[in-house]
């Protein structure tokens, strides 16, 4: 079976079947995607106009080398930069796309904001404390795990936040919500080794990914990962046998010992399990300042990198639980 490679030239930031393809596979072969991340190099390019000094001769050299192009411009509608649309030989509506996660490469820098623009879980709530927003940058270089602050570190798990094929409904359709077909679901289970299926709507199934997250909790609780970008390997396969309705997953084992020390968890009570969730992580929010005299700005951005939301009960009705769970493991205490 053939690997084909597609660089991050290939960009396009809506869902649209009309778009034409940028590869055409055979089913079983393997492709290597590079991805952009998020803001398509935005946050680079602040960088670069001063921001953060020390970062931007690095920013500077990725820039001048056309590592990231001008975002293109359709019909008004901004997304992710997604790398696509692959045409998969064969692939018909009705079938199921088997997508083999094989690796995915961090680059070198990235980054995690909260903004007061409504995308975050609480950015109603912390208007004021937020001001004007932050950005965090992480340096990913040591592979294994990410330092937040002194005495703080988060494993790396490193996935794709959006991995999906074309609707059959006319476009263009924003990347933002995820869909039947996949798209920008932020499954942090999707590392190497998982599995994904996805329903094929249209011919070729028309698959595109991008969005890579080095690490993330259940929730991305700020609207941000560790946002960065990469390389994606994917193995593509198609079943015709096994029609399916939306998205499913075969996951490996958890890929870091993230959980290995524990947690503490704090717990939301509500009838609306949006409340619920709110409630669990205000109260993990001042638990962190609390206890290790953490910014609101920094425990929003750390609890967006690993902090899991669960759903602990839908039945006790009129009230749904949702725990907030901050992973102990990450917490360098002698």
């Amino acid at each position: 079976m053939a690997t084909h490679l597609l660089e991050s030239e290939s960009i396009h930031t809506v869902w649209d079947a009309a778009l034409p393809p940028a590869l055409t596979v055979q089913p079983g072969d393997t492709v290597v995607l590079g991805t952009l991340d998020a803001s398509y190099g935005g946050v680079a390019r602040r960088v670069q106009a001063g921001e953060h000094a020390e970062l931007a001769p690095e920013f500077a050299a990725l820039i001048s080398a056309g590592a990231y192009p001008e975002r293109p411009s359709t019909a008004g509608t901004r997304g992710h930069p997604l790398t696509g649309p692959i045409f998969v030989a064969g692939a018909r509506p009705g079938d199921t796309l088997v997508v083999e996660i094989l690796e995915v490469q961090p680059a070198a820098w990235g980054w995690t904001a909260c903004r007061p623009n409504g995308i975050g879980l609480l950015d109603a709530d912390l208007a004021d404390e937020l001001e004007g927003g932050y950005t965090h940058f992480w340096d990913l270089r040591a592979e294994r795990y990410a330092e937040f602050l002194p005495g703080i570190r988060v494993p790396l798990a490193p996935f794709p936040g959006v991995v999906g094929l074309a609707p059959a409904a006319a476009g263009p359709h924003s990347t933002s919500p995820p869909r039947r077909v996949g798209g920008n679901m932020d499954v942090r289970q999707l590392v190497a080794g998982s599995t994904l299926y996805l329903p094929v709507e249209v011919e070729g199934a028309l698959l595109s990914a991008g969005d890579l997250h080095a690490a993330q909790g259940d929730g991305e609780l700020s609207g941000t990962g560790i946002e960065m970008d990469g390389r994606l390997t994917l193995r593509l396969s198609l079943r015709n046998d096994w029609p399916i309705d939306s998205p499913q997953l075969l996951a490996p084992p958890e890929p870091t010992a993230l959980w290995s020390g524990g947690s503490f968890q704090v717990t939301g009570h509500a009838p609306d399990l949006m409340e619920a969730a709110r409630i669990a992580l205000r109260g993990l929010l001042a638990h962190l300042r609390r206890e290790y005299g953490l910014s609101t700005k920094h425990a929003y951005i750390l609890a967006s990198a690993c902090v899991d939301l669960r759903i602990s009960q839908i039945v006790d009705a009129p009230n749904y639980t949702v725990s907030a769970m901050l992973p102990l493991s990450i917490f360098q205490r002698e």
